[in-house]
């Protein structure tokens, strides 16, 4: 049985799939502010998956959740 791992922290391209999006999708909505940009380590640039899951979910909000 194969076993999914989800990463901790994505590239632009992965972090895009998991949105089910096109790089350039996804690379408008961090330029536009609604997404956070990518940390910064060593020179590579990687996006927190937890916080983008938080952030997608409205989990992000202060003072609490979302409602769709």
């Amino acid at each position: 049985m194969a076993s999914h791992k989800t990463p901790l922290f994505a590239d632009e391209k992965t972090a895009a799939e998991l949105f089910c999006m096109k790089p350039k999708e996804f690379r408008g909505l961090v330029e536009a502010g609604y997404l956070p940009g990518a940390l910064q380590r060593g020179g590579v640039e990687r996006w927190d998956v937890e916080e983008l899951t938080r952030i997608w979910r409205g989990d992000a909000i202060e003072g609490g959740g979302f409602e769709w």
